[in-house]
């Protein structure tokens, strides 16, 4: 129990520190920026952090078991094109059905990634490399080198990206925000509070200790994959419902995005240690500062450049700052241990 307290802790100092980073970005940019501090700004920043919050989650779970999933780009991009066409051919497909198709395309293929990696044992990186472009032939061998226009599609699902489910001072929650939030805030229970949370911390801690105390790791490993797909699979449906139109090339590099914000969002990538709330800040960091640069009009390749400087920059502060709340921590416990025992030793 001790060590829980412990690593809960850890994790609400680093996620206060990533914070703490995110209101510097956004202080830095409103400086910089004229009327960076509106309801527009925020609603484009909205926007881009749902997608790619979605499919982080999925991504979190398989990193904490010491494994990566870099087809989740190539699996929204089949899902999303996929689900389009079918919109487009039966236009009475109503909100939860598309959902529940986009899913389970997207757990399909997530379970071919799991099964190999956890039962062919073989590394997650080959695997899903190989996946990534597997996947992405598919897509254009389904598409005849066709796209999805935004005119085939039903009204609904043209419409859900716009409609407000809440607003206030001008802000407003749309459905795909919602989602995000939704999606992050249940994960986040089932991480710290659930079974299968734990496992999943604990394999990534020590396979093997983990196969010693009996905890079922291929399985496990196998659901990490299969949840990834999935809400990859959820992110090909709010990919069709926010761009429309769909072509071969649809969620191209996203993957290098979920990775990104979930490295910076304080998710070891050696397994083992990470909250879902660290990536979903780590999201938001990332798409805060891209889309920042976009309002500086700065060139398309100084801003890859300085998007990774900054993602850089984030990263060390982030290490300097967890490692000085850690030395404080830990002082502040000694102190309070030697304190007890010289109260019991009198």
């Amino acid at each position: 129990m001790r060590r829980v307290r412990y690593f809960i802790r850890v994790q609400q100092l680093r996620e206060i520190s990533l914070l703490l980073i995110l209101a510097a970005v956004i202080y830095f940019f409103g400086r910089e920026i004229e009327d960076y501090y509106t309801a527009r700004m925020y609603n484009r920043i909205a926007t881009q952090v749902a997608l790619i919050a979605v499919i982080a989650v999925g991504q979190t779970l398989v990193v904490l078991t010491r494994n990566i999933d870099l087809s989740v780009g190539s699996i929204v991009g089949f899902t999303a094109f996929y689900l389009g066409d079918q919109l487009s051919k039966n236009p009475n497909i109503d909100l939860e059905t598309a959902v529940a198709i986009a899913v389970g395309v997207g757990a399909t293929m997530g379970l071919v990634n799991g099964l190999i990696v956890a039962y062919g044992r073989v590394p997650s990186i080959v695997v899903t490399l190989g996946t990534l472009a597997i996947y992405r032939g598919l897509l254009v061998e389904y598409s005849g080198s066709q796209s999805i226009q935004f005119r085939q599609l039903p009204d609904w699902i043209k419409t859900l990206p716009s409609e407000v489910l809440y607003e206030n001072f001008g802000l407003d929650l749309r459905p795909l925000p919602a989602i995000a939030i939704g999606v992050m805030l249940v994960f986040q229970v089932v991480l710290l509070y659930t079974i299968f949370g734990r496992r999943l911390y604990a394999i990534g801690s020590s396979p093997e200790a983990a196969e010693l105390a009996g905890i079922p790791s291929r399985r496990m490993i196998m659901l990490a994959f299969v949840i990834s797909g999935a809400l990859s699979g959820l992110g090909g449906f709010m990919y069709l419902a926010r761009i429309g139109t769909i072509t071969t090339d649809a969620a191209r590099g996203l993957e290098l995005q979920v990775v990104a914000a979930v490295v910076v969002g304080g998710v070891n990538i050696f397994g083992g240690s990470g909250t879902v709330f660290g990536a979903f800040i780590g999201v938001i960091l990332i798409s805060t500062i891209e889309l920042s640069l976009i309002r500086m009009q700065i060139n398309e390749f100084w801003k890859d450049a300085l998007l990774g400087a900054f993602i850089m920059v984030a990263v060390l502060i982030d290490t300097f700052i967890m490692g000085w709340l850690r030395a404080l921590w830990s002082r502040t416990e000694l102190r309070r241990a030697s304190s007890v025992q010289k109260v019991q030793s009198i």
